[in-house]
């Protein structure tokens, strides 16, 4: 028989037990050791049927249980320590007050939206790498006490599960999930009711959802629910999935997410006294509305929509984490115009405003759609890519917007994304770094560490891994319909002594999953070689409309079902967090090998690093950005627009099949006098000790916060009412007078040499004049843009030199500037002039796209070449 109605029926804790109600609901456990091991003595049994997790424990375990361990003396005094210390952890000051204290201006609070975040595999909101991302950015910011809240949806389904069919084909599966069995309160008002947020929908239509919190230590997380009794069931069903759905249920997602996020920041700080965000991050497009949501609130203040959007700029961070236009959410205009007119959200706001923003004027753009990313950008005067490979990408990527400018000049930087240590660092990685005489926060204390030692622990991590596999394999052959009686061969499945090569991230076509497939004898005799055999562990998961990618996992079990191989080669079906945690310590090697650089960052090879693991990689993400051979080893790539696919994937494979079989092996097993692999140990000891403090999230979060942050409060504490309004007049000003700003002439003063060269450390000085209309000189900036230049004389590597008004206009109303060009590189040199717009509140002379250069030669010595 099946319930018609489902609730659930919490446990009645002992008075001295009750501590560990609050140790339950704060996901800080996730990634504490001493509170994980606490709740495993509460009930080792039960445990182990709640997956770790503590919410699911305590409401299993049994009363009788209960009662004895309200008896026990030194459980109870492990409950009153870890108890005691997660108090400190979230009153104590860290890092960030530690900077107020010293004076440093830092923002009051910074609200921080993302469409998904991988905090603990309890809380199955997450679909990849960009959830993690997330997850960890806000474990960070509690570690270092950053004042962060988190914001997103709460998925009734989550992503989803992953299974195979016989035939090794993936199936998804949608559980569904109970927030009342989550680690999860419901956040209500004053007088018990729940909070809720309302947005408008065409047709006289709302949209209810409730406000979930949960609790990432210091950080509160607010998710948005759309499953409530005061939504229709085409309403009730918004936040059901993760990427599911057609366009216009994405859009209302992210109209939730955006719109209602802010609403729901809101409406937390009304009810705990948390400070108003002065910052708003958005984690990637899919949260792009919240800055449509700080327009109307403004707009409800007197301000007009130009004035609103130059507040909102001056407070918002935009991280891009996409390196391909189709990564980047794109709506049909009139869908979006039809949510946002007369009927629908963002009453008083102009709709045809609102559409510009997200409008593509760039060449090559589409006008009847309205792009997200765009309109993040629009909206957020500070943005960045997440490795320095990926922030230049960007700037390639969506140089349009600001045209006339180069590509390295596009106002977009990065900071290269980071990981949670104590999240992805395996307890006896941390434990062996403290015997050694460090601690958890020093990562140098692995040049300490014995050869022997480290050594014994690595086998004993990959033994681990082994018996996980086997458990995993058994319990994926069951699902595809075998028998146990078929399974005996699932015993002799990897050797615990065998080189560990692991491979686990979502499946697009551009990681390429199957690369090492391509020459499949070669991989067979790799992976069955007498002296030096190898073993692959794979997982991950293919979108579920993205039938191209369930045929690469496809492909890839099939070969991993050959009796030849099977013990040597696994596919483990639903790669989630929990799976991963066992993955990374257990790897020898740590396999990437994407279509450079279309990997923004790939985060799951820091993790790898963090518990030892040498990475073999394409240069891509953040790879190509801190690779070593100290660290591992870099996968060669056959690079150029006009190679073909298939060819490149070949001379990219027999690369990868090299490096194996010459370096990667034959280090492994390259064995001293005591037996040991002494060069490896060494590249596992610099990796643990060099590359790890690298790529922490706590080194992420810091630069988020002196970077970005921090200059995005002090800008929105600039622009009052009356600030903003005087901005948004002179930008439009400026607009308007530019089509008559000109640079007309340039001359050098001192002159070259005979055949147009110079001597290396002499000065040109230069005059220009200026024709800028109705503007005047504060309005401007007057720069000389030199350097070294290419075959086609464009310039590299250059620099910019401030000219300066040289007195007031000549009879013909042109403005006269100069300043001194001094040569301090040899070789082909040139330099051009160029005028910016300049305001003391723009974030740099590319914010508005605007620039005048010289119309071909505008003068003599106008673009000057030396060769």
């Amino acid at each position: 028989m099946k319930a018609i109605r489902r609730f659930t029926v919490r446990p009645v804790l002992p008075d001295t037990l009750q501590p560990l109600s609050d140790l339950a609901r704060n996901l800080r456990w996730s990634w504490h050791t001493e509170t994980r091991e606490l709740f495993e003595a509460v009930d080792p049994v039960a445990g182990r049927t709640a997956d770790g997790d503590p919410v699911r424990l305590l409401g299993a375990v049994s009363a009788g249980r209960l009662t004895e361990l309200a008896r026990d003396e030194e459980f109870l005094r492990r409950l009153t320590a870890v108890s005691a210390g997660l108090r400190d952890y979230l009153q104590g000051p860290r890092w960030y007050q530690e900077q107020l204290a010293q004076g440093v201006e830092l923002p009051a609070a910074i609200a921080y939206f993302s469409p998904e975040f991988g905090v603990t595999a309890a809380l199955p909101q997450y679909s990849g790498g960009l959830g993690i991302l997330a997850g960890d950015h806000l474990k960070a910011a509690s570690d270092l006490g950053v004042p962060l809240v988190g914001v997103g949806l709460l998925y009734r389904h989550g992503y989803f599960r992953q299974s195979l069919s016989r035939d090794g084909w993936q199936q998804e599966h949608y559980p569904v999930l109970d927030p009342n069995e989550l680690p999860l309160t419901l956040l209500r008002e004053a007088d018990g009711t729940p909070s809720e947020v309302v947005l408008a929908l065409p047709g006289g239509r709302s949209l209810h959802a409730h406000i979930w919190q949960a609790l990432v230590g210091r950080v509160p997380l607010l998710m948005l629910d759309s499953d409530v009794e005061g939504n229709a069931p085409g309403e009730r069903e918004v936040t059901d999935r993760l990427y599911g759905g057609g366009s216009e249920h994405r859009l209302l997602q992210e109209m939730l997410l955006g719109i209602g996020g802010v609403r729901a920041v809101r409406t937390y700080c009304r009810l705990t006294g948390h400070p108003a965000p002065e910052v708003f991050h958005t984690n990637e497009g899919h949260a792009g509305f919240l800055g449509l949501e700080r327009i109307r609130e403004l707009s409800g203040t007197g301000l007009d929509f130009g004035s609103a959007v130059e507040s909102v700029r001056a407070g918002t961070v935009f991280t891009t984490h996409t390196p391909v236009p189709a990564g980047i959410d794109r709506f049909d205009r009139e869908l979006v115009a039809r949510h946002f007119g007369d009927d629908g959200e963002l009453p008083g706001v102009c709709a045809e405003r609102v559409l510009q923003l997200g409008m593509e004027t760039y060449d090559g753009g589409d006008p009847g759609v309205f792009n997200m990313a765009v309109m993040g950008l629009r909206l957020a005067q500070r943005a960045n890519g997440v490795s320095t490979l990926h922030g230049a990408v960007s700037r390639e990527m969506f140089a349009g917007l600001w045209p006339g400018f180069d590509a390295p000049e596009v106002p977009i930087t990065s900071v290269t994304n980071g990981v949670h240590a104590p999240t992805w660092v395996a307890p006896e990685i941390y434990r062996l770094r403290t015997e050694s005489g460090g601690t958890p926060g020093r990562w140098d204390a692995a040049a300490g560490i014995p050869d022997r030692q480290l050594w014994d622990l690595r086998r004993t991590l990959r033994e681990h891994l082994v018996t996980e596999v086997r458990q995993r394999l058994h319990a994926s052959w069951r699902t595809r319909g075998a028998q146990a009686a078929e399974l005996g061969w699932i015993d002799g499945v990897l050797d615990p002594d065998v080189l560990t090569i692991g491979f686990a991230r979502r499946v697009p076509s551009y990681k390429r999953l199957t690369l090492m497939l391509r020459d499949r004898d070669r991989l067979r005799r790799l992976l069955l070689h007498p002296e030096r055999p190898i073993q692959i562990v794979v997982a991950g998961k293919a979108h579920p409309a993205d039938d191209s990618g369930k045929r690469l996992v496809q492909e890839l079990v099939r070969f991993s079902d050959d009796p030849r191989v099977r013990h040597r080669i696994v596919f483990l079906p639903d790669y989630g967090m929990a799976m991963a945690q066992k993955l990374y310590p257990g790897c020898d090697v740590w396999l990437n090998n994407p279509l450079r650089p279309l990997e923004a960052c790939g985060t799951s090879g820091m993790k790898a690093a963090l518990n030892g693991c040498l990475n073999l990689s394409v240069l891509d993400g953040w790879w190509d950005e801190w690779f070593e051979p100290d660290f591992g080893w870099a996968i060669p790539t056959a690079d150029g627009s006009a190679m073909d696919e298939d060819r490149r994937d070949d001379l990219e494979a027999n690369a990868l099949y090299e490096l194996i079989e010459d370096r990667v092996a034959p280090r492994f097993y390259d064995r001293g006098g005591e037996g040991l692999p002494e060069r490896w140990i060494e590249m596992v000891r610099r990796t643990l000790g060099t590359l790890g403090p690298k790529v922490l999230a706590g080194r992420m979060v810091r630069e988020y916060v002196d970077r970005l942050y921090a200059p995005a409060a002090l800008a929105q504490r600039s622009l009052d009412a009356t600030t903003a309004r005087q901005l948004a007049d002179w930008k439009a000003r400026v607009r308007a007078a530019w089509p008559r700003v000109a640079v007309d002439h340039v001359e050098t003063v001192t002159p070259t040499e005979a055949g147009g060269s110079a001597e290396l450390g002499s000065t040109l000085a230069l005059r220009v004049r200026i024709s800028l209309g109705t503007l005047e000189p504060d309005d401007v900036e007057v720069q000389a843009v030199a350097g070294r230049v290419d075959f086609a004389d464009s310039i590299t590597d250059a620099q910019v030199f401030p000219l300066k008004p040289a007195g007031g206009q000549d009879l013909e109303g042109r403005w006269l500037y100069d300043g001194p060009l001094a040569l301090d590189r040899t070789g082909a040199y040139g330099y051009t002039v160029r005028v910016l717009p300049s305001h003391p509140l723009l974030a740099g002379g590319a914010e508005l796209g605007l620039v005048a250069q010289p119309a071909g030669a505008a003068g003599e010595g106008a673009g000057l070449l030396m060769r």
